[in-house]
């Protein structure tokens, strides 16, 4: 049965800019002119995708996708036998080579791990072969930074950081042909690269960046001045991608926005050889402590004009699409990291006994193995479908890769939380004690360190809530935005409310229709059920949406633990449909034995956390616990609860 038909999921060039000014217009009358700032250019830099559909963002319609599950992006036999070789070679090197324990102590990964992973081809492997890369699928390639988060996250890390977000992905996306040519195959060969992004005082709200990039009156190269923090890599890189403000210009004839280029944003490719930068301190954290991270000034710095990458004003633009595929690989530590507790808490579950049983036949403790089990499962179904439709390259993906960072930074982190309980003293020590004592010498305590960083980095957990929550108005900013936009006339503002509001009358009683009932889901296998669970689902998340608009009215953006809640109904949503389609794919290959078992516990798990999400969300007790978690805190901002800091 086929619902009515909503507008298309996929973004035009135009309908974007078209619900960008709405969005920025909505709700401007509560806002500081700070923050409608901060709105107008984080709003301004979202990227036109074309006519490219995304699954995630139909479920936000309360459309179900069933037929791009069936088809699970797997390699191809030609990429997977490429990929399985060069996967066999990068483990034995890092069986010999890499200590992530002794990494862990010294904080610095050995140089001759750098140099066997230049002879490899480790720093090339998402380059293309033309320019001396290995040219590997994405899928491949976060399999391959997930086998060296098997042996040391730090390196990992920096791998990740050189590949994702550093200069190779911009300047393949983005670069001319001559700036590849100068620069992929250094890249290839080893040359390590970053990107500078963040500063002292400027973290998600690029509207503050205070870094510059002035022409020079000839016209011939460009003076950067500022300090970036947090810059991964910076310590060890040779070649970096640098984001600064440059000159306010008017907006080209042929634009699709109208809009001036405020303080506009720009990329640069930079030698960190250039006079002028300088390494003011290297970053240490709580975990990754091999981790290059550097604070980095650039004083008068002067490069070519031919280093700008993609256009002036365009660099914001670059950054959240490079950021998007950065957040791809955030992914494959959480899995290695999972993977290892699983094999740790199945040798202890079965061995360590308790009160005249082993621990893993407890009730407490077997809920927390079965646990590994189902997230495990979950965390690699999203990833591979969301690196298989990257390869592909025919979806939008910015949701799917913000549910995929989202869903699996905060589950790992519990799961690692959780096997360090079950092995209790053991998991909180460190592992060069145990084996200094006869031990099996497992890092749990230092996966769960290394772990945390993944909730901050590539967008915090509270900002990639909040970022897919505005994706997902999308869907409803081009029907009711126009309408809805005070800076249109009365007509057309009473025209787009008809239009709108005649869409709405078939789409709305739609998603009150159980559907999926007289929908067949065999073909899934072991999925089936999992796959008719989403289809439900994602009606409730809509209807859920669709009410809060209703409600709050432009006032939802402020309501961001309503919003976050209703992301994360959305991202279970997303990661049982996944499973559904993988589960599918193996059971089809007549792979993993068990499968049903572990999918039947994640659907129970999961659609239990949905369903509490929607029930949080319908509760004016929850709303009410809001309210007065706010008026508390701004108690306490105003000083007015500083008698508790002090002992009494």
């Amino acid at each position: 049965m086929n619902s009515p038909t909503p507008p298309a999921t996929g973004r035009g060039p135009v309908e974007t800019q078209e619900s960008n000014s709405a969005v920025a217009a909505l709700g401007a009358k509560g806002r500081s002119k700070e923050q409608q700032e901060s709105l107008e250019t984080a709003e301004y830099a979202r990227t036109p995708t074309g006519e490219l559909p995304s699954f995630a963002a139909d479920l936000f319609a309360g459309r179900f996708d069933a037929q791009a599950l069936l088809d699970f992006p797997l390699p191809t036999p030609a990429q997977a036998a490429e990929g399985e070789d060069f996967l066999k070679k990068l483990r034995v090197f890092l069986e010999e080579n890499l200590d992530g324990d002794e990494v862990d102590e010294t904080g610095e990964v050995p140089a001759k791990v750098f140099e066997g992973f230049r002879k490899l081809g480790v720093f090339g492997m998402k380059i293309p072969k033309e320019y001396g890369g290995l040219g590997l699928s994405q899928l491949s390639y976060v399999k391959a930074l997930s086998l060296v988060a098997e042996y040391c996250n730090s390196t990992a890390g920096i791998l990740s950081a050189h590949q994702s977000i550093g200069v190779p992905e911009p300047l393949k996306r983005f670069g001319t042909t001559e700036q590849k040519k100068r620069w992929l195959p250094k890249l290839a060969a080893g040359a390590i690269s970053a990107f500078a992004l963040t500063e002292p005082e400027v973290g998600s709200d690029p509207a503050r960046l205070a870094t510059t990039a002035m022409p020079t009156d000839d016209g011939k190269h460009w003076i950067i001045n500022g300090t970036k923090l947090w810059c991964s890599n910076g310590v060890i890189a040779d070649l970096i991608v640098v984001m600064a403000r440059t000159p306010d210009r008017a907006p080209a004839a042929n634009s699709a926005s109208a809009r001036p280029a405020k303080r506009p944003i720009s990329a640069f490719v930079v030698d960190m050889k250039t006079p002028g930068i300088k390494i003011l301190h290297r970053c240490r954290f709580m975990g990754l402590s091999g981790f290059q991270n550097a604070v980095i000034e650039f004083k008068d710095v002067k490069i070519p004009a031919d280093h700008l990458l993609l256009g002036e004003g365009k660099g914001l633009r670059l950054a959240l699409t490079t950021l998007n595929t950065g957040r791809l690989s955030v992914p494959m530590g959480c899995i290695a990291a999972i993977r290892g507790c699983l094999r740790r808490a199945r040798g202890w579950g079965a061995t360590r006994r308790q009160w005249g049983a082993a621990i893993g036949a407890h009730e407490a403790g077997a809920a927390k193995i079965a646990d590994l089990s189902a997230t495990l499962l979950s965390m690699e179904a999203m990833s591979w479908l969301a690196c298989g439709w990257s390869d592909r390259g025919n979806r939008d993906l910015r949701l799917e890769a913000a549910m995929v960072k989202l869903y699996t930074s905060t589950r790992s982190h519990a799961c690692i939380d959780s096997t360090l309980q079950l092995l209790g003293g053991r998991g909180y020590e460190r592992a060069s004690s145990l084996k200094a004592r006869g031990e099996e010498p497992f890092p749990v305590e230092r996966l769960l360190r290394d772990s945390r960083i993944n909730q901050i980095i590539e967008g915090t957990t509270e900002i990639m809530g909040l970022y897919i929550g505005r994706e997902a108005l999308d869907f409803h900013l081009k029907l009711a935005g126009p309408a809805l936009d005070p800076r249109r006339g009365l007509i057309a503002r009473a025209a787009s409310a008809l239009k709108a509001g005649a869409t709405y009358a078939f789409w709305y009683p739609w998603q009150w229709v159980p559907r999926e009932r007289f929908r067949s889901f065999r073909a899934f296998g072991p999925g089936a059920r999992m796959a008719l669970q989403s289809a439900r689902l994602a009606r409730h998340v809509a209807l859920a949406l669709f009410h809060q608009m209703l409600r709050h009215g432009p006032g939802l953006e402020r309501r961001q633990l309503q919003l976050l809640r209703l992301t994360e109904a959305a991202t279970g949503v997303f990661a049982l449909a996944a499973t559904a389609g993988y589960v599918h794919a193996l059971h089809a290959a007549g792979e993993s034995p068990e499968i049903g078992a572990t999918a039947d516990v994640f659907l129970r798990h999961e659609r239990a956390r949905i369903e509490g999400h929607l029930k949080s969300v319908r509760s004016r007790r929850q709303s009410k616990t809001d309210a007065a978690d706010r008026k508390l805190a701004a108690k306490i901002l105003e000083g007015k609860l500083a008698w508790q800091e002090t002992l009494r």
